[in-house]
């Protein structure tokens, strides 16, 4: 009689730029708020309040390990609305000073397809910054691209394809020292490279997600640093301080500041680990 070999197929899952498993304490952290506590933070009820509070000590928790205000944290649906609301939200809110924008040849394209919309349909105008044979933008690049009428900035933090470090601190510098908003898309970032503050990107608005650093998908945060308040680009409530407009998803919201707390002051992904 023949016999017959069936091969057992194992997965190697190299791609953790793309996204990252759910780590299994960010889900036990989330499953009280897909079971019990199941209220909307906007209800003024008993449920309800009981949401908020908790939707409330989340903010202040996120906002300990990011060393900011709790009232400088916007909780979004990920990295690309996070970016949406930075770009949008302030290009819109500034353009009585002026319509130029600057930005990089390697931003993702949750970046880089906002800043075209704005050029193409409202007005503005773009410049797209070249990058050195190592996908760095370069500070004597950026310094002649400033103008009077610059009024936004956006070079992410990491690069999401070649993994290249932008000299963000340098870049946040140069356009806070012009008066100029400086974003970064520090998405790639967390819990890979070195984490102190928020403060270290020298940057008024700083994206983050979740599903990078093991927590769930649809969740991220944008800084928006005090004062600055971005236009909002949802409509419908007074949700996030009248800042983003939509029923905060708590039970991802927890899952987002676990996986922060867990996985940001000390990288998950250490440089010595990932240089062998």
């Amino acid at each position: 009689m023949a016999r017959v070999f069936i091969k057992t197929m194992r997965t190697v899952y190299f791609d953790y730029n793309a996204t990252t498993p759910l780590d299994p304490h960010v889900r036990e952290a989330m499953l009280p708020y897909l079971g019990e506590i199941w209220g909307n933070p906007s209800s003024v009820h008993r449920v309800g309040r009981q949401a908020r509070a908790l939707l409330d000590e989340a903010r202040d928790r996120a906002a300990a390990v990011l060393s900011c205000k709790p009232s400088e944290i916007i909780f979004t649906s990920g990295g690309t609305e996070s970016n949406n609301l930075a770009i949008f939200g302030a290009a819109r809110s500034l353009r009585s000073k002026g319509r130029h924008i600057i930005t990089s040849a390697v931003e993702h394209h949750a970046v880089l397809n906002c800043c075209e919309y704005l050029a193409k349909n409202e007005g503005f105008e773009l410049t797209v910054l070249p990058v050195q044979p190592d996908g760095t933008v370069t500070l004597d690049a950026l310094k002649n691209a400033l103008r009077s009428d610059t009024i936004l900035v956006s070079i992410m933090a990491a690069n999401n394809e070649i993994g290249c470090v932008q000299p963000v601190a340098e870049l946040g510098a140069l356009c806070r020292e012009k008066g100029v908003l400086f974003h970064t898309d520090a998405v790639q970032w967390f819990g890979k490279e070195p984490f102190e503050n928020i403060g270290q990107f020298n940057a008024e608005l700083v994206s983050l997600c979740a599903h990078k650093i093991h927590g769930p998908k649809g969740a991220g945060l944008l800084f928006a640093e005090s004062p600055l308040r971005p236009g909002p680009i949802l409509f419908g409530g007074g949700h996030e301080n009248e800042r983003r407009a939509g029923t905060e998803n708590l039970a991802s919201i927890i899952g987002l500041v676990e996986a922060l707390e867990r996985f940001v002051k000390e990288p998950v992904f250490s440089r010595e680990q990932l240089a062998h």
